[in-house]
């Protein structure tokens, strides 16, 4: 773990609020917008944050994007509203509300599957009912029949540590979120959205605590993706929190001098 990035944290997000930067007209709305456009571009997407924008705004559809993207573009938005709308300082997290906000994620691109383990419905945010593994030949997530009761110890953990964490620690509260996300994402509870679902939970996380969410960039999606795997296969998590720590400091750091200049 790099001590160095829970100081830099710090210092870096005092400039970014400093700057009145999220002061602009619509800048909240526009950074969620960057955020949605982001993840979603992390999973293949080739929507831009301008398109996003007149999509969203206007009802734009941009040309030469095919509508299954558009669509999840839009969905995520909305999962993103109404996540950001409930993460009041006092939520509690629960299989319950993390299937809702997985069917709002896949809402018009998720469908019906008949398996071996039995049937169930993407698009209504439930779990997976089959085996799944991280790319061709890669490692296998947990298996379909412990999914369950993986996310019942999940929401426990997370519920406990938002009663003892120290809402003033701003790096513990960071950490807390990036853990989140990883042993979610670890999880693997559904059979699609589980990268936009997980990185949505970790943005409600820290909303929740005060935080200014972190956005993996489209350019970042190799070192994100290879982090998230050194992680499981060394069992340690402080190396995607580091990575996500970098960049989210870095992101920060360009933001407020984009803004000053």
């Amino acid at each position: 773990m790099d001590r160095n990035l829970d100081i830099q944290i710090v210092e870096t997000l005092k400039s970014y609020l400093a700057s009145g930067v999220e002061e602009q007209v619509d800048y909240r709305k526009f950074y969620l917008y960057s955020i949605v456009t982001h993840s979603t571009a992390i999973e293949g997407s080739t929507v831009t944050e301008v398109e996003n924008q007149l999509l969203f705004d206007e009802g734009v559809v941009a040309k030469g994007r095919s509508l299954t993207e558009q669509m999840i573009n839009v969905d995520l938005k909305d999962a993103y509203i109404y996540a950001f709308s409930i993460s009041s300082e006092d939520l509690k997290y629960t299989p319950e509300l993390l299937m809702q906000l997985a069917a709002l994620v896949m809402r018009r691109t998720g469908s019906a599957y008949s398996t071996i383990g039995g049937q169930f419905d993407s698009s209504k945010g439930e779990y997976r009912l089959c085996n799944v593994s991280a790319g061709i030949g890669g490692r296998s997530y947990l298996a379909y029949n412990k999914v369950s009761r993986a996310v019942d110890d999940f929401c426990t953990w997370l519920n406990e540590q938002i009663t003892v964490i120290d809402r003033t620690d701003i790096a513990s509260c960071y950490r807390l979120s990036f853990e989140a996300h990883f042993r979610l994402v670890t999880i693997h509870p559904w059979v699609d959205g589980n990268g936009r679902t997980t990185r949505l939970v970790m943005n409600m996380l820290q909303r929740q605590l005060g935080l200014v969410p972190s956005i993996v960039l489209r350019e970042d999606k190799g070192e994100y993706i290879q982090s998230l795997v050194d992680s499981r296969e060394n069992d340690d998590s402080t190396i995607v929190q580091d990575m996500m720590f970098r960049h989210h400091i870095a992101n920060l750091h360009h933001r407020t001098m984009e803004y000053l200049t």
